[in-house]
């Protein structure tokens, strides 16, 4: 990573409709002996219901739990609460911002890419949202919060595998992957995930989480499959057991090139592109490769807002591949794979 990077405390946004499992989740993360400090920032302190007896006690907004980590509750701004932790640099390794139920995650997001002492100090690490196995198919029927949490997760803690079959959870999956095929996926019960596979992701570092052709497509063998085109435009069932749908009003549109970008073409596309088409646009990242340069370069956006770094030399003997992702609602798809298109140095 570049010191850009890694000299920043990294922030994880725990999402996830009501009743899914993120208490659990953050209350393991608070009590469990992993030798990390995290600062915790909660949104009502009082309904989350956070073990009391983890809690040392401090003044109003920030708890101390008895493993170090740090608590704080949103009554104040985000942003406030954020200067308050720098000022305590040192004595926590990262922060989680656990969100309301019914919170949409991207404001939270876009904290991080907004004022500018936060983004100086902090970095978006990823956006994990725990979703019910039993209740979630319910809930996207009715509940747009909970399809955008799910948009916009990098790391999905599909909870309660356990009160649901084998098929159904087959089906739920199948839901999930319609809306958001690129994020990773851990099966739990009552959130039982080993951490490091939920904190400090680094969803900034690509590799790790940005899987373009998701393992679940491997088991469909059609020929569609390595050109890069999005495989939901329909429900199929390819006689393997595994449907693919196609969420209506979200899309997932990857694009790739092994051809180097010009960035003098590529930035100003990106840039204008969010722009104009932002509020359709929930997520945006890739890895590029740019002409005569060593370096890979590495964005994340969410709605409008856009962070960027180049990250670290490509590896000797690495594919030096540009790879986009964008998810949305109502995406100009031939407008972006075009646009896209035009960046490439022939």
């Amino acid at each position: 990573m570049s010191d850009v990077t890694s000299s920043k405390i990294p922030v994880t946004v725990l999402t996830g409709y009501l009743g899914a499992g993120k208490t659990t989740l953050l209350n393991r993360i608070l009590s469990e002996n992993h030798g990390k400090k995290y600062a915790v920032i909660v949104n009502e302190f009082g309904e989350i219901g956070i073990d009391n007896d983890l809690i040392i006690g401090a003044d109003e907004e920030v708890f101390e739990m008895n493993n170090g980590c740090i608590c704080c509750t949103v009554r104040g701004d985000l942003v406030r609460i954020m200067d308050g932790l720098m000022k305590r640099r040192g004595k926590f390794d990262a922060i989680i911002v656990e969100t309301t139920g019914l919170a949409d995650p991207a404001p939270v997001a876009q904290t991080f890419f907004v004022d500018e002492d936060v983004q100086k100090n902090a970095r978006l690490d990823a956006v994990v949202t725990v979703a019910d196995a039993k209740w979630l198919s319910d809930r996207l029927k009715d509940a747009p919060e909970a399809k955008n949490q799910i948009a916009f997760a990098d790391v999905i803690v599909l909870n309660k595998t356990d009160l649901v079959s084998k098929p159904e959870l087959a089906e739920v999956e199948a839901r999930i992957r319609g809306i958001n095929p690129y994020a990773r996926l851990h099966r739990t019960e009552r959130c039982q995930v080993a951490l490091v596979d939920v904190l400090d992701r680094g969803a900034f570092d690509l590799d790790r989480i940005l899987e373009i052709e998701p393992s679940f497509l491997e088991a469909d063998d059609h020929d569609h499959h390595h050109h890069g085109h999005d495989h939901h435009h329909h429900d199929h069932d390819h006689g393997h057991g595994l449907k693919h749908y196609h969420d209506e009003d979200m899309q997932s549109l990857a694009l790739r090139s092994d051809k180097p970008l010009d960035p003098s073409r590529f930035m100003p596309w990106l840039q204008n592109l969010v722009q104009t088409e932002g509020q359709k646009i929930l997520r945006s990242k890739g890895i590029l490769a740019f002409v005569d340069d060593d370096d890979r370069y590495v964005f994340q956006g969410v709605h409008m807002m856009l962070e960027g770094d180049h990250q670290r030399k490509w590896k000797e003997g690495e594919p030096r591949e540009s790879r986009v992702v964008f998810i949305g609602r109502e995406l100009p798809e031939e407008a972006i794979r075009e646009g896209f298109a035009r960046c490439i140095v022939q």
